[in-house]
């Protein structure tokens, strides 16, 4: 079992409804990873961008990105997560993947569909979390809008990290940095957020902003620009806050009716 993992954030500007282009484009940057990682995260529909038409994609675009990301993952040896528009049984999801380097994969799709935007209109909501077991470290990956919700995030399973991956524009920024390290520091977790930057073509501008948060809330990784950054986790950090401060053993108890 790992007592660290090596991650890597990649923030970049995305090319609208091109997804051929974008797996082009995060090859490259994946390729240009030079040192060894244990999990690559890319933005939330990182092949296409914030889209409320994925009507305009062929349908066999989600297949053959799992596809690539299972490829891409089995190369670099590491896991490889994000989200994009997925058609399946007639409609579409915006389904976050966690590829692991033996081929095997988990998905989630997106529990708070982002209302202002008409995304519930366009695509499922989700219904189940996601709790991933890898290197030994315990993940639950969500998606932006989702950060905006903290019952759903609340930590009941002892995961070590939380995951977002976002579209998050530039006017709604703060609330991004805010609500990671709020996520992190109730949850007891590191709190990793990864958004995109550049501007798409309704005009909403992205700053980045992606950020790793330990489990007290301390920032390791900041960037508002287009490159990778990189953040080393620890699992003695959130066993050793756990043990001495144990906030986790007085959370409220609840269920929750979807």
């Amino acid at each position: 079992m790992a007592q660290e993992l090596k991650v890597a954030l990649i923030q970049s500007s995305l090319v609208w409804e091109n997804p051929e282009q974008n797996r082009i484009n995060f090859g490259k940057k994946i390729d240009s990873i030079s040192s060894d990682v244990d999990l690559i995260i890319l933005p939330e529909m990182f092949t296409t961008g914030f889209t409320m038409t994925p009507k305009n994609l062929g349908k066999e675009e989600g297949e053959i990105t799992l596809e690539w990301m299972q490829q891409i993952s089995k190369e670099k040896n590491a896991a490889l997560t994000g989200s994009l528009p997925f058609y399946e049984h007639g409609s579409f999801t915006n389904r976050l993947f966690f590829v692991q380097p033996n081929g095997d994969y988990y998905q989630y799709d997106k529990r708070h569909t982002f209302t202002l935007a008409g995304e519930d209109l366009v695509y499922n909501a989700g219904v189940e979390r996601l709790i991933v077991t890898f290197r030994g470290f315990r993940f639950c990956p969500l998606i932006c809008y989702d950060l905006r919700f903290p019952v759903w995030a609340r930590n009941t399973e002892d995961f070590d990290v939380l995951i977002y991956v976002a579209n998050w524009p530039k006017p709604r920024v703060t609330a991004w940095d805010t609500l990671l390290k709020a996520r992190a520091i109730e949850n007891m977790s590191y709190c990793i957020g990864v958004n995109r930057i550049g501007t798409d073509p309704s005009g909403h501008h992205y700053t980045g902003h992606s950020a790793v948060y330990n489990g007290l809330g301390e920032k390791l990784s900041f960037s508002q620009n287009e490159e990778t950054i990189y953040a080393t986790i620890a699992k003695e950090h959130i066993s050793s806050i756990r043990e001495k401060l144990k906030f986790l053993d007085d959370r409220d108890e609840f269920s929750l009716k979807l």
